[in-house]
C-alpha cells in the first residue's frame, strides 16, 4: 500500500515537475504523421493537434534538455547563386587579368626571346641556303 501511494506522489510530482510529458504522451501517434497533417485513404487529413499547441509543445520539450524526434528532415541548400551570370563572369575576368598581368613582363621578354632565335633560325638557314 505504501509503495503504491509513493509511486502515485512520485508520479504526480512528476507530472507536476514536466506538464509536457502528459501531453507528449497522448499526442506521440498524431506528431509521427508529420507537421502539417498526412494523406489517409486520399484525402488529406489535418493533424489532431494545431500549430500552435505543437510550437508550444516542442518548445517546452526541448526548453527541458530533451530532444524532438518529429521534425521534418531539413532539405539541402540551395547552390545556385543569385544575380546575373553576366556580373559574375566580369568579376572573374578581371580577377584573371589582374593575375596575367603580374606575369606579364615576363612573359614579354618570353616572347621577345623566341622571336629572336627564329629570327636566328632563319638567318642562319638563309646563310646555308646560299
Amino acid at each position: 500500500m505504501a509503495g503504491k501511494a509513493a509511486e502515485a506522489v512520485a508520479k504526480t510530482v512528476t507530472a507536476f515537475q514536466h506538464p509536457w510529458r502528459a501531453k507528449l504522451d497522448k499526442y506521440r501517434t498524431e506528431l509521427t504523421k508529420g507537421v502539417w497533417g498526412y494523406w489517409e485513404m486520399g484525402a488529406w487529413k489535418p493533424l489532431g493537434i494545431s500549430a500552435r499547441r505543437r510550437a508550444m509543445l516542442r518548445k517546452e520539450v526541448l526548453t527541458a534538455g530533451e530532444d524532438w524526434p518529429y521534425d521534418p528532415e531539413r532539405k539541402a541548400m540551395r547552390t545556385k547563386r543569385k544575380g546575373h551570370k553576366c556580373d559574375r563572369i566580369s568579376a572573374e575576368k578581371r580577377e584573371n587579368t589582374a593575375k596575367l598581368m603580374v606575369k606579364m613582363p615576363q612573359m614579354l621578354l618570353d616572347y621577345k626571346k623566341r622571336r629572336w632565335e627564329k629570327k636566328m633560325k632563319e638567318e642562319e638557314k638563309a646563310k646555308e641556303d646560299k
